[in-house]
């Protein structure tokens, strides 16, 4: 998909051809306005809080962008096991990195974020019945992101605001795991990236 101005000074930017994969999952296809993934088994983002272990070998579908953006999607997933998630992510390397989008908890769907700085956080929010789909959208000002969630696509609410990095370009985009899992099903729909 080409790149399409949609107000002066900013362009907008859906799933395109310069994506790339890191950790790229068992299977995945693309279509104009969504992709379908499923999941690798066994895979995560996290580091050393609480847990005592490292692992960086979930799949992330992105492009790098420099400056402020915004970067939403809609998420539908078929999550089945333990700490099963989707959602966006925001990453400078290894050690740097924001994800945030649904997460499997003992059969209940959460809101979720995690900001990692050396140390990974992790903050949820239990949905009491699992929404169809989950509506994210992350904010870049300088080094500030906030993250908004939104069950019916109208109405957004912030989930976290933090810092996270003074790095001009990021690589932006789609993730999935499934740390306990054998892998699972999840379509990400409406990608768009506004950069400012």
């Amino acid at each position: 998909m080409p790149l399409q101005l949609s107000v002066p000074h900013q362009l907008a930017i859906g799933f395109m051809n310069s994506m790339k994969w890191y950790n790229e999952p068992p299977a995945w296809h693309k279509k104009a306005e969504s992709i379908h993934v499923s999941a690798g088994a066994k895979t995560d983002f996290w580091q050393k809080t609480h847990y005592n272990f490292m692992r960086d070998n979930g799949n992330f579908y992105y492009q790098e962008v420099t400056g402020d953006f915004t970067v939403e999607v809609k998420i539908i997933g078929e999550y089945q096991a333990l700490y099963d998630q989707a959602g966006l992510m925001i990453r400078e390397n290894e050690n740097i990195w924001l994800k945030c989008g649904i997460e499997y908890v003992e059969e209940v769907q959460n809101v979720s974020a995690v900001v990692t700085r050396d140390y990974s956080d992790w903050s949820v929010i239990p949905l009491s019945k699992p929404p169809v789909a989950l509506c994210l959208r992350v904010q870049r000002r300088a080094e500030t992101v906030e993250v908004q969630y939104s069950l019916d696509n109208e109405n957004y609410q912030m989930l976290r605001l933090a810092y996270l990095t003074q790095t001009e370009t990021l690589q932006v985009g789609i993730m999935c795991a499934s740390p306990q899992g054998e892998g699972f099903s999840v379509t990400f729909e409406n990608f768009k990236i506004v950069v400012k």
